[in-house]
């Protein structure tokens, strides 16, 4: 690659939450929703799509706004919002983009002639008498499809959500929430042919015991088998399940990603995550033979401002997977150079000395006023390198992970605040061993100011943790690694 890739891999200042990604040509793609900076609600700009060669995972491309959620006729006056998409490459070889409009109960589809876009209305997904699905009394709501193109040329899309919506939010009347489900459609890419079936139900004997359906269903077929991921009611994990088939028989198969690192190293409660926690939503590709997860993570102490990171896989044996870490370096294929300066907001994880939260609680930014976050300055969109990490308080602290080490001998580090302390980093998340002590002394710290100590880390790879202790509190812009 021609330089490195961090997580987010995006600008700073693109918030692409619910990634799907799938390669077309030499050229991965990737589609999601489209959050606004500072929302108060999911989703609200229109959908854009970014791609990247598969030769280099650092070089991606904004292909711009590829479908407004005005150019769907229900939608003319663009009061309704449009929730996670999936796109599929069809018989015909045009491309098929699948979204719903928020709780609203129905499901659009667009078309293309590239995968870039432009995207143009074709339909809704409707029954074969015309009516429109979600409009049937004990209909399922449409939300989060998942499309699915088998061998045989059979369509399948994917749907489900957990919890019930009121019927004022359809405008029409209670849709049923039972949990995934998939329907076959007819080779217009729009008529069911096949009634929806429950894959997934959200409780019950037959439902995935601590990891049940929430939402966010995603189909990938790999060596003959069906790899169904879907967020569970934990909401921060993306677990998958597989089968052989694509329209039943499914066994769960584990957890794929947890925003904090949960269920690794034996670790489920909350409080000690090691990062801040909300929903995730995404996918699986393989790029030359290596498979990625990709998900998104929070900001801006909400659940309307996320940004669209990925991890490298492991595929045992057997076919199973194996959980991946969250790391600063998802796409880079390895381990960041262990020199050079590094932006804070590629940071991993973040915790106070309260430990993480839920942004997806009442009121986040008042609850967790004294923890830090991730935020940025301009308005939404503006081409700005300023995001950063906000309000670290006495014990909060920054994870980056992986460097590879090598003559380290100086650690500098770009803050502004009001502060009276230092900033502790080491190679482990405990503070067991102290590999830099920075002191910190700022008084109403307007720009950007730079301290600097000598560092002590052994060669090899390795993560590095930043604590601030003291008083007042800092933002943290940017951190330098300087080798004799």
């Amino acid at each position: 690659m021609n330089k490195q890739v961090f997580n987010p891999f995006l600008p700073s200042y693109e918030y692409i939450p619910d990634p799907e990604p799938y390669v077309f040509g030499d050229r991965v793609y990737i589609y999601g929703s489209h959050d606004r900076f500072n929302a108060k609600m999911f989703c609200v700009n229109d959908y854009v799509c970014w791609s990247a060669p598969v030769e280099d995972l650092s070089d991606w491309k904004c292909e711009g706004i590829i479908y407004k959620k005005t150019q769907d006729p229900k939608n003319c006056l663009g009061l309704r919002i449009m929730f996670a998409p999936d796109v599929v490459q069809g018989l015909d070889g045009r491309f098929y983009l699948y979204y719903a409009f928020d709780f609203m109960g129905i499901m659009g589809v667009a078309v293309s002639d590239s995968p870039a876009g432009q995207y143009e209305f074709l339909g809704h997904i409707s029954y074969r008498d015309g009516t429109i699905w979600g409009r049937k009394k004990g209909d399922q709501l449409p939300f989060d499809p998942a499309v699915f193109i088998d061998d045989d040329g059979k369509i399948y899309l994917y749907s489900g959500f957990y919890t019930s919506v009121p019927a004022i939010a359809s405008g029409f009347k209670k849709l049923k929430t039972d949990g995934g489900i998939v329907i076959e459609l007819e080779q217009d890419m729009v008529t069911i042919k096949k009634d929806p079936v429950l894959l997934f139900p959200k409780e019950g004997k037959d439902s995935f015991s601590d990891h049940e359906f929430f939402e966010a269903s995603s189909m990938r077929k790999i060596n003959g088998k069906y790899y169904f991921v879907y967020s569970s009611k934990h909401n921060h994990e993306l677990c998958y399940a597989v089968s052989d088939r694509p329209d039943g028989g499914f066994v769960y198969g584990g957890t794929l990603i947890s925003l904090g690192d949960l269920f690794l190293e034996g670790n489920q409660e909350e409080e000690k995550g090691l990062n801040y926690l909300g929903n995730t939503h995404g996918g699986m590709v393989e790029i030359k033979g290596q498979w990625y997860i990709f998900y998104h993570r929070q900001t801006n102490r909400s659940s309307y401002s996320r940004q669209a990171c990925a991890e490298a896989l492991h595929m045992n044996q057997d076919g199973s997977f194996r959980q991946a870490e969250v790391t600063s370096c998802g796409l880079n294929n390895g381990p960041l150079s262990g020199k050079g300066e590094y932006e804070a907001r590629i940071a991993c994880n973040l915790w106070s000395k309260d430990g993480v939260g839920r942004y997806d609680c009442p009121s986040p930014k008042k609850r967790y006023a004294k923890h830090p976050y991730f935020t940025q300055e301009g308005k939404d969109r503006e081409n700005n390198p300023d995001q950063y990490i906000a309000n670290m308080r006495n014990k909060a602290v920054a994870g980056f992970k992986y460097f590879d080490i090598k003559g380290l001998n100086t650690i500098s580090i770009r803050i502004r605040g009001e502060a009276d302390g230092e900033m502790i980093v080491s190679v482990s998340k405990s503070f067991a061993t102290i590999a830099a002590a920075i002191p910190i002394r700022v008084i109403r710290a307007q720009n950007w100011v730079n301290f600097e100590a000598e560092a002590v880390v052994e060669q090899g790879i390795t993560a590095l943790y930043f604590q601030y202790r003291g008083n007042g509190s800092i933002d943290f812009k940017a951190f330098e690694l300087k080798s004799l």
